[in-house]
């Protein structure tokens, strides 16, 4: 007969003592990351559970959900959080802000796991296995918005239709009468970026056969786009107009920036379309054209999947897909 692991045999895989392991468990105790993960990744080799009554799985509080973002002073975080609030506050939730360091040992999710909340919606980060075993073990489930890459770890997600956003910038600036065409993508390559990008490539053929559209790569901020596309629009031929496709509101405000240093006019010599539609877009002047990404609603979305799987329901296997549209502005 199979004997269920015990929390000293747990302790002795790690190499730490048994009260080592167990502070590790439960969360509590100031502990070295790798040591915390050392004891993790031993508890699962030997397939350990606590007691729930021991502190492994404390049960969840009835009024709270996480959002967990890599940083909190953006205008695309802005969005996410007012979309997640308002979700939230509906379905009779409070909503904590986490923020997410760069560090594989952030124990992010032991502080969620501790304080009991219901669920996780989790935004333009990339978790590690061991941080969304830490939610697993502990049975809160989480919902990944815009995830970076197509893998999931399994989790459900939200996501917009970055392809067809991309197509429909191609569309209109061959429309508006761009003679040259140029994408501006990001790096790193994320999953939406790669979309964009190659919704933006087939829009171009579709509409411009032939035509070979530039693929300018900068670093997702308006310097790095600035700095990217300053040679292109400099080497603009007389009589061309180039529209030019930015993966963000961001890198497009870079291209704005571009252009005014090259002395080239928006629109008349450059057309710009930009991705996300934030606040921002509207006050350049003139204003972005851009598509309108649904971040508000993706994000109420993950929190209405959230509140459902709290109320017994099972979370979607397949992503939750919003649509994108596009808002025509002076830079077209």
């Amino acid at each position: 007969m199979h004997r269920p692991a015990t929390l000293a045999a747990v302790a002795a895989r790690a190499g730490v003592s048994v009260a080592t392991a167990s502070r590790a468990l439960s969360g509590r105790g100031d502990l070295a990351p790798a040591t915390r993960r050392r004891v993790l990744a031993a508890a699962r080799t030997l397939g350990y559970r606590r007691d729930p009554a021991s502190g492994g799985r404390r049960p969840r509080s009835a009024g709270l959900l996480d959002l967990v973002l890599s940083g909190y002073h953006n205008a695309y975080s802005d969005e996410v959080t007012a979309g997640a609030r308002s979700a939230a506050a509906a379905a009779g939730y409070d909503l904590v802000l986490t923020e997410e360091r760069d560090d594989p040992g952030d124990d992010w999710p032991l502080r969620i796991r501790r304080r009991g909340s219901a669920g996780v919606v989790l935004g333009l980060i990339s978790p590690t296995a061991s941080q969304l075993a830490v939610l697993t073990d502990a049975g809160i489930p989480a919902v990944l918005t815009d995830p970076r890459s197509e893998s999931t770890h399994g989790l459900a997600s939200v996501r917009t239709t970055d392809r067809d956003g991309g197509s429909d910038a191609a569309v209109h600036l061959s429309e508006r009468g761009a003679t040259r065409f140029a994408v501006v993508v990001g790096t790193p390559s994320y999953r939406y970026g790669r979309a964009r990008r190659e919704g933006f490539l087939e829009g171009v053929r579709a509409t411009r056969p032939g035509a070979e559209p530039a693929v300018v790569k900068a670093d997702w901020s308006a310097s790095g786009a600035r700095e990217a596309v300053l040679p292109l629009l400099r080497g603009l031929g007389r009589g061309e107009r180039l529209g030019v496709f930015a993966c963000s509101d961001e890198m497009a405000a870079g291209v704005y920036a571009a252009a005014a240093l090259a002395r080239r006019a928006i629109p008349g010599d450059v057309l710009v379309v930009g991705f996300d539609d934030v606040r921002g877009a509207r006050w350049l002047t003139p204003g972005l054209t851009t598509v309108h990404q649904p971040i508000r609603e993706m994000a109420a979305a993950a929190v209405a999947a959230l509140a459902d799987a709290a109320a017994g329901g099972p979370l979607a296997a397949k992503p939750i897909v919003l649509p994108t549209a596009l808002v025509v502005r002076g830079s077209t």
